[in-house]
């Protein structure tokens, strides 16, 4: 690869890191050319993009980056893929359930909305983030239910209430 090639892959990796929020550093090594398919298959169907990468070439699109990727520059050793998603939590449920059937893809690292995450065993707190979507969904509701309370409370027992208001008042009086 000459020096002009890969100061374009640089440039290429650099505006794909600043376009996306939740990037995975995974390893795929060892595995044959079907089981590589079928991930990149699962991906797919996930929206998730899948790219095998030179770490040399990786770090440096990490440094020339805007983003704070944290310790994730150390976790370019051997093997390196990257998964891009709009989903946080999307490559780590990929990655589970493709680990039901084979020890790999491992989980290198994780940069997610700002926050890094380093190392295999975080697997599983990564599938249970949950997505922007969800969390405005959850907010949502929660501040739906009091104002949905109050409400069915004031339908339900509207003529007491009434009744109520008007016995404080004649006391006072």
């Amino acid at each position: 690869m000459t020096r002009e090639e890969k100061s374009q892959v640089i440039e290429e990796l650099t505006a794909q890191l600043a376009d996306n929020t939740n990037i995975y550093l995974t390893d795929i090594s060892g595995l044959d050319a079907a089981t590589t398919s079928n991930l990149r298959r699962a991906c797919f169907k996930s929206n998730i993009k899948l790219a095998v990468v030179k770490n040399t070439l990786l770090e440096k699109a990490m440094e020339a980056s805007d983003k704070d990727f944290g310790e994730l520059p150390t976790t370019l050793k051997g093997n390196t893929s990257v998964m891009y998603s709009e989903t946080g939590n999307a490559p780590a449920k990929v990655i589970k359930e493709f680990r039901k059937k084979s020890e790999k893809p491992l989980l290198k690292g994780a940069f997610i909305e700002e926050a890094i995450y380093v190392g295999d065993e975080l697997l599983d707190t990564l599938v249970d983030i949950k997505s922007k979507e969800e969390l405005l969904g959850e907010i949502i509701t929660l501040l739906q239910s009091p104002a949905k309370n109050v409400i069915s409370a004031l339908k339900s027992s509207g003529g007491t209430i009434a009744g109520i208001v008007k016995t404080l008042s004649e006391r006072e009086g």
